[in-house]
């Protein structure tokens, strides 16, 4: 097949077109649905544990409910704003995840695993829900990572942010942009 002048810059602008499409160039970008702080009174004095941000690929309507239940990619990422000991943190996410009426140890225990050392100012936490896969896999800076399979796992995990959650306006703030 010959081409003539006039037809190889629209042959390598498809070429290029399709090489970018195979390589997911064209896939949905991750959108903020919202950035909070988690907060903690100590005598009398409002402490910032730590800045969260949620996001997604897709669409889901505007509610908490419809946030947990959606099975679509979608993540949360922490900045830690202070030290805090890891048992603190693996007894508060427990207390969560009890409080939301998810029990399954096993895979509790699994995930928790990963935050094996104390979390540092500035450290860096990623939970991310790959819905294709159907896991979930945390991800602790300096510390460790797991992947739990399942799409009751990822509805309480996320439930912990946008359930029964003692600072219900970090939830709200967390889709305030959906």
């Amino acid at each position: 097949m010959q081409l003539r002048r006039r037809q190889l810059p629209l042959f390598l602008s498809i070429l290029a077109a399709l090489f970018l499409f195979g390589t997911g160039a064209f896939a949905e970008d991750w959108k903020l649905t919202g950035t909070g702080t988690r907060v903690k009174t100590v005598v009398l004095v409002d402490v910032n544990v730590y800045q969260i941000s949620h996001f997604i690929k897709g669409a889901v309507e505007k509610s908490k409910k419809a946030v947990i239940d959606a099975d679509i990619d979608k993540k949360f990422e922490w900045t830690m704003k202070r030290d805090v000991d890891h048992e603190k943190v693996v007894q508060t996410l427990r207390d969560a995840f009890a409080m939301n009426g998810y029990a399954d140890k096993g895979k509790i225990d699994k995930f928790l695993a990963a935050f094996s050392r104390e979390l540092k100012e500035n450290s860096k936490i990623s939970i991310v829900y790959d819905a294709a896969k159907k896991s979930t896999t945390v991800t602790v800076g300096g510390g460790g990572s797991a992947t739990v399979e399942g799409v009751d796992f990822m509805k309480g995990v996320w439930a912990i942010w946008f359930g029964k959650i003692d600072q219900p306006k970090l939830g709200d703030a967390l889709i305030s942009k959906l």
